[in-house]
């Protein structure tokens, strides 16, 4: 039985909460927030402890989830990870390549896991196309929802494309070359609206978009190869392959034929968890490593800093901000 607890418990943390305390291989000791009456809360209904200070709770654990602001993530992950308890840590892991760095060197020296948030690993669509991927040629991706001031800490890009970024990165397993970026700021101070379109060593490329400020949501991923169009609704639990067939719809030319499968709802938190778990029990590498949140990461830092430049570029040139400008003067 692992003894397990959770560090933040807002609107991520406190269903990492719920599912420790639901799984039979785990215990949940405790929960901490620095908010004191939402520790109280969680804990109220889960049958546990409440901490206002994560030190007291790592003194009780063997494993915690990581889910306060990514501000906070290095700090807490590296206190964690000294102490030997083993740590699965919301996305992005941290703000800086350096911090994750270290935190990847630290598990590695202790023998502890270190897992990383990318939820959408563990969608039952994104799992199922695993044995379908032959090389891909080109890949689209749309991260589009409403805006709610949760996640606003970071840019659109760490907040939500980084999910695409990660998933893309392991689909193609290749190098990047080239990556371009554009967005913009519409609601927050950070970019809110971003596209990046990045060049693989192997040649694949991938469109990747990510909105927080929409009026409807979607989270697709339509991916090319040789022999086939896949279209991934992640959203929607919903796969469809189209392949060329052995007829022919007009003379010379084959037919398209089209499968598709719906999955039901799955929970993909308690999916992640279980595997973190497994990982922990049965002495494993983890599904989701530091490295490939590491990986992940890099690029989204990458496209955050294009996407500055591109702001800064806009701003000399755009006619809106040109004589925004000149009005201020």
């Amino acid at each position: 039985m692992q003894k397990c607890g959770v560090i933040g418990v807002g609107y991520i943390g406190k269903f990492h909460a719920e599912k420790f305390a639901k799984l039979p291989d785990t215990e949940l000791v405790g929960v901490a927030d620095n908010d004191k009456v939402r520790a109280q809360k969680i804990a109220g209904e889960l049958q546990t402890q409440a901490f206002t200070d994560y030190h007291e709770l790592v003194k009780h654990v063997d494993a915690v989830s990581v889910a306060a602001p990514t501000r906070f993530h290095y700090d807490i992950a590296k206190y964690c990870l000294e102490h030997g308890v083993h740590v699965l840590v919301e996305k992005p892991m941290t703000r800086t390549v350096d911090e994750a760095k270290e935190l990847i060197e630290l598990a590695n020296t202790n023998k502890l896991i270190l897992q990383i948030g990318h939820l959408e690993r563990f969608n039952a669509v994104n799992m199922a196309v695993r044995d379908i991927l032959k090389a891909p040629l080109f890949i689209q991706s749309k991260r589009l929802s409403p805006f709610t001031p949760r996640g606003t800490d970071v840019s659109v890009v760490l907040d939500l494309m980084i999910h695409d970024i990660d998933l893309i990165q392991n689909m193609v397993q290749s190098e990047i070359l080239t990556i371009d970026a554009s967005g913009t700021p519409i609601l927050s101070d950070d970019v809110d609206i971003a596209n990046a379109r990045i060049k693989f060593a192997n040649g694949c490329v991938a469109d990747i978009t990510a909105s927080r400020v929409s009026l409807n949501s979607e989270r697709s991923i339509k991916l090319f190869q040789h022999d086939a169009f896949i279209d991934i609704n992640l959203q929607n639990h919903k796969l469809s392959i189209h392949r060329i067939g052995e007829e022919e719809m007009f003379p010379g030319i084959p037919e398209i034929t089209l499968e598709e499968q719906t999955f039901s709802q799955s929970d993909a938190i308690k999916a992640e968890i279980e595997a973190f778990i497994g990982s922990i029990v049965h002495d494993k590498p983890s599904v989701v490593p530091g490295e490939d949140g590491l990986k992940a990461l890099e690029t989204a830092i990458e496209i955050t800093r294009l996407l500055n430049e591109h702001m800064d570029f806009v701003k000399k040139v755009h006619p809106y901000f040109t004589k925004m400008g000149e009005s201020i003067q």
